[in-house]
């Protein structure tokens, strides 16, 4: 079965340089307001924006719920189009370690301009997490907040429930990445599963480790990082050469050649040449402690490493349109 693993992106010429500005004239997008509320994308479309909630199972209680709060954004059809009502595909995002920040808003404007309904969820609000040592201490912990996004998403009568993919970062990487497995879709899914992912800079060295995880006494299945019979729907991943948690490309690559035989060769993998950890957060470069860093040599020093997180702008907009060839064709 066939990898696909891109190596090194770039871009060559100035005609494809020109092309992806095309493609994406949508960034300098301007939200004006308007009468009515609503917020316009550009003269000839529409932006229905509301903020929605939802309960989820919290893990850490059992038998009690989470109200997870979040950022609907739905386009809305204009006189250009047919006035045939069709349901729209949605895209779920899900923020880092770090809380919601301008990620989401940066792939949001893309999707919406190309008529894709997001939802960008609030993990951390719920569980009164305010930096990065309060986050959940398992990944799996939050797989239910993706799905009953997903079953929130599936809900509503403009929505098509059976064309919903998922974008995460970092932490929501790892999320984005264990919905598709099949063993935590058939725990929270509810018979319901996403159509398509996309996990940037996942942590890839900690899936299936077990060696890792032997320090926290648990296993890949129970942390939330077993990633070996997958549902089917397409993945893709992208990392930056240089992230600080896999130290390279290496662990990102072994992984995706060790799952895709089995499973169709479903998964694609994006390497970005010189790219740091979260190479398309679009704001000041910052360094932040994590024991998961520098591929969980904590466990083994008791020294907590940091990584370094530094923006891209070029690999950014290169990044998000990655993002939105893939769900435009898969959804």
């Amino acid at each position: 079965m066939k990898s696909r693993i891109k190596r090194h992106l770039q871009w060559q010429t100035w005609k494809a340089r020109l092309a992806l500005a095309a493609l994406l004239a949508v960034a300098p997008l301007t939200h004006a307001a308007t009468a009515a509320g609503e917020l316009a994308l550009q003269p000839a479309s529409r932006l229905d924006v509301s903020f929605i909630s939802f309960p989820s199972p919290n893990l850490a209680a059992p038998g009690t719920m989470l109200t997870i709060q979040g950022k609907l954004s739905v386009p809305r059809p204009t006189e250009r189009h047919d006035s045939t009502v069709r349901k729209l595909p949605a895209v779920l995002i899900l923020h880092g370690s770090a809380g919601v920040d301008a990620r989401g808003d940066f792939y949001e404007a893309a999707l919406n301009a190309a008529g894709i309904v997001t939802l960008q969820i609030d993990m951390w609000q719920a569980r009164g997490v305010s930096n990065l040592s309060q986050r959940p201490s398992a990944p799996i912990l939050t797989y239910p907040d993706a799905f009953s996004a997903l079953n929130f998403l599936a809900q509503q009568p403009g929505i098509d429930g059976s064309r919903v993919g998922v974008l995460g970062f970092s932490w929501g990487g790892l999320i984005s990445l264990g919905a598709a497995e099949r063993l935590y879709a058939g725990q929270f899914g509810g018979g319901r599963k996403f159509k398509a992912h996309v996990a940037h800079y996942p942590v890839c060295y900690a899936w299936n480790n077990a060696a890792v995880l032997s320090a926290l006494k648990t296993t890949p299945a129970k942390f939330g990082v077993q990633w070996q019979q997958l549902t089917g729907a397409p993945v893709l991943i992208q990392i930056g050469s240089e992230d600080g948690y896999d130290n390279g490309s290496q662990p990102c690559e072994a992984m995706v050649s060790a799952v895709n035989p089995a499973n169709g060769g479903v998964v694609t993998l994006n390497v970005y040449g010189g790219a740091r950890h979260a190479w398309d957060r679009l704001q000041v470069p910052i360094v932040a402690p994590d024991p998961y860093a520098d591929r969980g040599s904590y466990f083994a020093t008791g020294v907590v490493p940091s990584v370094a997180i530094s923006p891209s702008v070029e690999q950014a907009y290169q990044a998000r349109a990655e993002v939105l060839r893939f769900f435009s064709r898969r959804l």
